[in-house]
């Protein structure tokens, strides 16, 4: 029996996904975990992730972000939009652009319950001297 292969992250939400034997056909092709996330395809460029982005390099190197600070600015009703940010932070997570920390240390974002904050990845994008 062969091994399955490596988890995926989802498209929409940014959580991890396994391999199912009704993808067998189409692994490769493959983005989303479930028809929901399907249907509610974010954009190429989610502003979402491009205001977490903006947050992160407005602040010092080692400053978090807190999801609700963003979730603030964009919308005057802001708790139902919480998911939407914790997926778009999801996101970022996956590509290596940002961390998920819980009480200063790095978390795995599938498996984060409570209160997070946001931080620099390896692979952010270098600020622009000037």
């Amino acid at each position: 029996m062969a091994a399955a292969p490596p988890d995926k992250t989802c498209a929409a939400c940014g959580r991890s996904f396994s391999y199912r034997a009704k993808w067998a056909r189409d692994w490769a092709a493959v983005r989303y975990c479930s028809a929901r996330c399907r249907r509610a395809k974010p954009a190429v460029d989610d502003p979402l992730e491009r205001d977490i982005l903006d947050a992160l390099a407005a602040r010092a190197r080692e400053a978090t972000v807190c999801p609700s600070e963003l979730a603030r600015a964009r919308w005057e009703d802001w708790r139902p939009h919480m998911e939407e940010v914790r997926s778009a932070a999801r996101r970022l997570v996956a590509a290596g652009l940002v961390e998920l920390t819980q009480g200063g240390a790095v978390v795995d974002p599938d498996h984060a319950r409570g209160p997070i904050r946001l931080r620099r990845g390896p692979r952010f994008p270098p600020l622009r001297a000037g």
